[in-house]
């Protein structure tokens, strides 16, 4: 496994639509190890692959509390319900938060990394992080659905509280 430079903002990559996945084999599975590997190098708890420098429709959501993390390849959003507002980060926006909304709910289709389908709910910070993930597959950045930018500070005092 091979921790990746993170793309960061601004980069075309970031704001193109990916390709689809269509072979599910080694080089697949290698990206999903790096981009695993690089995610919890950088402290993050989602990446998707135009992060990494691929424009692939691949993306991971890992929430650590003894979770397996999840593999979305080709991941198509089937319905969302709900409305919350939130903080958010980005690991290719290091100094950038801000409040977003999001569904409070998501039923994702997706495929495993050998190609399997499989469907996902998903509520709350999870769904989130989920949604997060396929905007980048979509080239949508969360800067561009920020309401209000948080200074760093403003975390720091929600961590005490």
């Amino acid at each position: 496994m091979t921790i990746r430079e993170i793309v960061k903002s601004p980069n075309d990559i970031l704001t193109k639509k990916t390709k689809k996945i269509v072979k599910f084999d080694q080089n697949l599975a290698k990206l999903l190890d790096d981009m695993y590997e690089t995610m919890l190098e950088n402290d993050g708890i989602g990446i998707a692959a135009p992060q990494v420098g691929e424009s692939l429709r691949v993306a991971i959501v890992d929430l650590g509390e003894g979770e397996e993390p999840i593999e979305l390849v080709n991941p198509e959003v089937l319905q969302t319900e709900g409305s919350v507002i939130e903080i958010e980060g980005c690991l290719s926006f290091p100094e950038l938060f801000g409040e977003v909304e999001r569904p409070f709910y998501v039923r994702v289709k997706a495929q495993e990394r050998n190609g399997d389908w499989y469907e996902l709910e998903a509520e709350d910070y999870e769904a989130r992080a989920i949604l997060h993930e396929i905007d980048h597959l979509d080239g949508i950045l969360f800067d561009s659905k920020i309401l209000r930018v948080v200074d760093p500070s403003e975390l720091e005092e929600e961590v005490d509280e």
